[in-house]
């Protein structure tokens, strides 16, 4: 077993505001908005389940990935880039960006993620491509011009935080294809890929730190690894001593938090729903198959609302948040595909969110989190500040439902959304609840129950 003890930050709690906040927007933007192109014939949960790198990169549906997919002869980007823009550089996607972002307002942008219910916003600052979303004081060394003419962070920061949502960034600082172009293919070149030169981690430790001093982000979100020659530990210190209750992922290094040698707030699956070991977890995805916007996504690429909402009290029920990503066009339009389903996931938490925010699972020794009621449906049980147990139930129950969950006397059972209290009774040790007549479809519909 390791010794945690020695590592820094090893007993600092999860602070609150992220264990309540649950569900938050990620967003990708970037000049591979402007070829917009992926694939979009493999999932990328189940690329990474499948085990085989070569095909996670060859046949990647990530369109921020688009210049190593590019790369990769014989991928299906690479013959798309031939056959749609022959010999056209990146470089001139970048300058293309640049003047299609120019009048871009973040206005809507946080009016749409406030409808969301979201409670905290993380967008791409630097993705591997190296360009720059803000107006940094430390532009890059190896291409003139490579960050945008607008301070968008800044701006989005403003917006969201006028919104009560709190800020945060992610950064790439284990890939930055400026220093070491791709391709690349597999796994140990990912690895290898990581440019860990003196100037280049010079270069990363003044991005963070002007970000963190400018920004004051409320999460650090690290991308890949961080320069091998760096320890991490020293930039999550002066980020914790500058954001005291500040979050930091577990990218910086993935082996060393799971080996205890290095702290992290949170782990990050993504594209998947299994948490990384017994901590703090945040999934992340797309609300398609990319985290850029993709103009190959359809319908059937994404997930249904009934599917997102259940994602959502899933993942919430075992402990979980959910950082669900948009990918705007390169003028700054998000998707109406997205919009769509962002909309009503709101309208649900607006009804719903007492059995979301700031709950947190029901023990195991109560019955656990995750249950199924009496006519076969998936349950997620949580337990509000108050004390206050919640039951989030699959779909649209009929007549009755049986939940697993003990009641004392004098207890009231209300659907979210109505105070009316509803009839119950307790029966072979289920709760049975008596339904109104002819509910409509809905993803979930959640109890509260409490004396």
């Amino acid at each position: 077993m390791t010794d945690t003890t020695a590592t820094p930050f090893a007993d600092r709690p999860l602070p609150g505001w992220y264990d309540d906040a649950k569900f938050g927007i990620f967003i990708h933007w970037g000049p591979y908005a402007v070829p917009c192109y992926a694939p979009v014939d493999d999932d990328m949960g189940e690329l990474f389940a499948g085990g085989n790198w070569e095909a996670v990169f060859r046949s990647s549906p990530y369109t921020e990935w688009y210049l190593n997919s590019w790369a990769i002869e014989g991928s299906k980007t690479a013959a798309h880039h031939a056959t749609t823009y022959g010999d056209r550089t990146y470089d001139s996607f970048v300058e293309e960006f640049r003047d299609r972002s120019r009048g871009v307002s973040m206005e809507p942008w946080a009016d749409l993620f406030e409808a969301a219910g979201a409670k905290y916003v993380v967008p791409v600052t630097k993705h591997h491509d190296g360009f720059l979303m803000w107006r940094s004081d430390v532009p890059n060394p190896h291409r003139a011009g490579w960050m945008a003419e607008r301070d968008h962070v800044g701006e989005l920061a403003a917006a969201v935080r006028e919104r009560g949502m709190r800020f945060g960034l992610y950064y790439s600082g284990g890939l930055d294809w400026t220093f070491n172009p791709p391709p690349i293919r597999d796994f140990m070149s990912m690895i290898t890929n990581v440019p860990s030169t003196p100037e280049y981690g010079d270069y990363v430790l003044a991005h963070v730190d002007e970000l963190v001093r400018r920004f004051q982000p409320s999460v650090l979100w690290n991308d890949i690894a961080w320069p091998f020659h760096l320890d991490p530990a020293e930039t999550i210190g002066r980020y914790y001593d500058a954001v005291p209750d500040g979050v930091v992922n577990d990218r910086f290094n993935l082996v060393a938090v799971r080996a205890g040698t290095l702290h992290a707030d949170f782990s990050t699956p993504e594209y998947s729903t299994t948490p990384h070991g017994d901590g703090k977890w945040e999934v992340c995805r797309g609300i398609g198959r990319s985290f850029g916007y993709n103009r190959m996504e359809t319908e059937a690429t994404m997930p249904s609302v009934d599917e997102l909402v259940w994602m959502v009290a899933d993942i919430v029920g075992r402990g979980g948040n959910l950082l669900l990503n948009v990918g705007p066009t390169a003028d700054g339009q998000i998707p109406l595909a997205q919009v769509m389903r962002l909309t009503a996931l709101g309208w649900w938490l607006r009804v719903n969110g007492d059995a979301i925010y700031g709950t947190r699972p029901r023990a195991a020794d109560a019955g656990g989190s995750v249950v199924t009621t009496g006519d076969g449906r998936e349950a997620r049980i949580t337990i509000g500040a108050d004390g206050t147990t919640y039951a989030i139930v699959q779909g649209a129950p009929t007549d009755e439902v049986r939940l697993p969950v003990v009641v004392g006397e004098g207890a009231e059972v209300r659907m979210l959304g109505n105070d009316r209290a509803l009839p119950h009774a307790v029966r072979d040790g289920e709760l049975v609840v008596s339904l109104p007549d002819h509910f409509p479809a809905a993803p979930a519909t959640a109890f509260a129950i409490g004396s």
